[in-house]
């Protein structure tokens, strides 16, 4: 009985030993096929009957794809990516990539890593170029050397950007290095926003120079930093009409991300761009019921000024100077200030707009010297003054027949009675005399109208009051106040240039220029805006009267022509702006910019007609040799015209600052 227990127990072991070596063996022969193994052995690598179904690693495989890569990188990429998908043999492959990754420069490392993430067969390559070849499935990535810039590539692919990040951070110092961790940094920051106000308040990412590793990925960053731009005037912006056609405008950069540049995307970061334009399209469709829809069914009323100053609510673009003025004034003393620029360049409206920006207590009256133009006495002048101060604050004015018989006398009478009583009657404390167009003030003493000490005069009245302040603006800066008769008073003057708008502050002015609580359904692409400042320098006058073409342009084409006419301005719009009666409409300005030249330094204008042919410029040397002026004469007409910001220095090259007044010198006077 003992012996069949031992012999049932013998046979059970036996059995089951056998069926487990049986199925151990099964399973080896059915999962790694060695047969198929010994096939590809015997067929050798260059064979048509490499292995496709066994994961063994042949012998010499290794070897082969690492010749192959160091001879061809861009070929044999292709043929590891037949091997993964016509074969197991991930193992050579793997090794092959690593060892000769190792062997590459450090410059590069990123380049060749990238060519192996465009279009991989098996993404896992790029994952395991970064870990040991033998710990996965559960590698740890390595990001302590620079030969495993792989791992930047695969966290994209999965869509990790911080891990992406943090990955590239470590080859930031090798070729590419710096344009990757900013592409992985800006993609990180994107992908966050979930929100209108999170993506309005993004910063705009810098988009890498050229030439660059992934163009066509910075193509798409250019694409989100436009919708970042266009989210931020939706949420700020007061104007339906601006609110919805930036909203149409973020739309439409979306789908192109979608239908046009997706098919060009790197493969590693492709569906990260994609899921972020898809989220922020779904961002956008939320709030479209919000902004609604712009419909134009009459004509529009052109809000663009180009004779008069600009006043009020469609000021914008001197808040620098404004802040200046309102810090000067705030205190007790109240300093005299000289604002300079050539023609147009809203010196008036900055006057204008004064007391808008000004404590409550300090009044300003502004004071249009043309109106002296025809005076014949110094009595007329104080008048004149007079009679402004009066017509502001709503008071008497002074008795002609008096201030006729002693001028200075009555005139610092009348202002002690106002500054002394009527102010502070009015809860006035201050005052500031703005004196526009103050050059005429140099020609009525040149023709002896007024005496050569007026300026002294005025001084004195500034000195005997600290609450009195005077604001002159004109066209000629302090260095050129050369006469006697100026030196006294603008000695003691603070300058203020009145110089171009700023790109910024010229887009607002275009974009919306009837103010923020009103709507103007037109609007500009981007391309536009830049041609404007491009053809403007920022300078007011002209920007305003392109806006004001275009307006006309407009309505032109839509409701006189019956022409279909888009409500987004073009570059090629702006082009067609451009015409004759562009230049003959504005030519107060330019011939008045040509005429200052003639003034003070000789040889502004010859300058000024041997650069209108060149928009890139010409070197000092170019110009003494073409004007034929002397050098002494040419630095003085130069340093003039540079003050005036008529031309412009940038690289040793002297150029028209105004591109559109560089055409009307070419066409008009070369």
């Amino acid at each position: 009985m003992v012996s069949g227990v031992v012999s049932g127990v013998v046979s059970g072991v036996v059995s089951g030993v056998v069926s487990g070596v049986v199925s151990g063996v099964g399973f080896i022969f059915a999962f790694f096929r060695p047969d198929n193994w010994l096939i590809g052995l015997l067929a050798g690598p260059q064979g048509r009957l490499f292995p496709r179904i066994t994961p063994l690693p042949l012998p010499g495989l290794t070897s082969t794809l690492q010749q192959w890569l160091q001879q061809d990188w861009e070929t044999a990429i292709n043929n590891l990516n037949q091997y993964f998908r016509y074969s197991r043999q991930f193992i050579p492959v793997l090794a092959a990539v690593n060892r000769v990754l190792s062997q590459f420069p450090e410059a590069e490392i990123i380049y060749r890593v990238s060519r192996l993430a465009e279009n991989p067969s098996d993404w896992q390559l790029l994952k395991y170029a970064s870990a040991k070849l033998f710990s996965f499935p559960h590698s740890k990535i390595r990001l302590d050397t620079p030969a495993r810039a792989a791992a930047g590539f695969w966290y994209l692919h999965q869509q990790d950007t911080e891990k992406a990040e943090k990955a590239f951070a470590v080859v930031r110092s090798l070729a590419y290095g710096e344009e990757m961790y900013s592409l992985a940094q800006t993609l990180h920051r994107f992908s966050q926003a979930a929100t209108p106000d999170s993506i309005a308040s993004l910063e705009v990412a810098p988009i890498a120079a050229e030439p660059s590793l992934r163009p066509q990925t910075w193509q798409a960053i250019s694409s989100l930093n436009l919708v970042i731009t266009e989210m931020a005037l939706v949420q700020g912006s007061y104007s339906q009409q601006v609110r919805s056609l930036a909203l149409n405008r973020i739309i439409g950069e979306l789908r192109d991300i979608n239908d046009q540049q997706a098919a060009n995307l790197p493969q590693a970061e492709k569906e990260l761009i994609l899921s972020i334009a898809e989220k922020w399209a779904e961002i956008s469709a939320s709030i479209a019921g919000t902004v609604g829809t712009v419909t134009i069914t009459q004509q529009i009323t052109n809000p663009y000024i180009i004779g008069d100053p600009v006043i009020g609510k469609r000021f914008v673009g001197r808040g620098d100077i404004l802040r200046e003025l309102q810090s000067m004034w705030s205190g007790d003393n109240l300093s005299s200030v000289v604002l300079y620029g050539h023609r147009r360049m809203g010196k008036t409206s900055i006057l204008r707009n004064l007391e808008a920006y000004l404590p409550p207590n300090v009044s300003v009256i502004y004071i249009n010297l043309q109106r002296l133009a025809t005076v014949t006495s110094l009595a007329e002048v104080l008048l004149t003054m007079a009679e402004e101060i009066a017509q502001t604050l709503a008071i008497d004015a002074p008795e002609e027949e008096k201030i006729s018989q002693h001028p200075e006398m009555y005139f610092n009478r009348y202002l002690d009675r106002l500054m002394r009583q009527i102010l502070p009657e009015k809860a006035k404390t201050g005052l500031i005399i703005a004196l526009d167009e103050f050059e005429i003030i140099e020609d009525l003493i040149e023709a002896n109208t007024l005496p050569r000490n007026f300026l002294g005069y005025l001084r004195s009245l500034v000195q005997s009051s600290p609450r009195l302040a005077f604001v002159f603006a004109g066209l000629h800066t302090l260095e050129e106040m050369t006469a006697d008769y100026f030196h006294p008073f603008f000695g003691s003057v603070y300058p203020i240039p009145v110089s171009f708008l700023s790109p910024e502050s010229t887009r607002v002015i275009l974009a919306n220029p009837v103010g923020e609580d009103e709507d103007f359904p037109l609007d500009y692409t981007p391309s536009a805006l830049d041609k404007i400042y491009q053809l403007t320098h920022g300078q007011p006058y002209l920007v305003q009267l392109i806006g004001f073409h275009l307006v006309r342009f407009y309505n032109k084409q839509v409701f006189e022509l019956q022409r279909p006419q888009d409500i987004r301005f073009q570059v090629e719009d702006v082009e067609k702006a451009i015409d004759a009666e562009f230049f003959q409409r504005g030519n107060y300005y330019f011939t008045g910019v040509w005429k200052q030249a003639k003034q003070d330094a000789a040889g502004q204008q010859e300058i000024l007609i041997v650069l209108s042919p060149h928009l890139q410029g010409l070197t000092r040397a170019d110009l003494l040799s073409s004007t034929g002026l002397t050098a002494t004469t040419l630095d003085r007409a130069l340093k003039t015209l540079e003050n005036h910001h008529v031309i412009e220095c940038q690289d040793c090259r002297y150029r028209i600052a105004v591109e559109l007044f560089r055409r009307w010198v070419s066409e008009t006077m070369a």
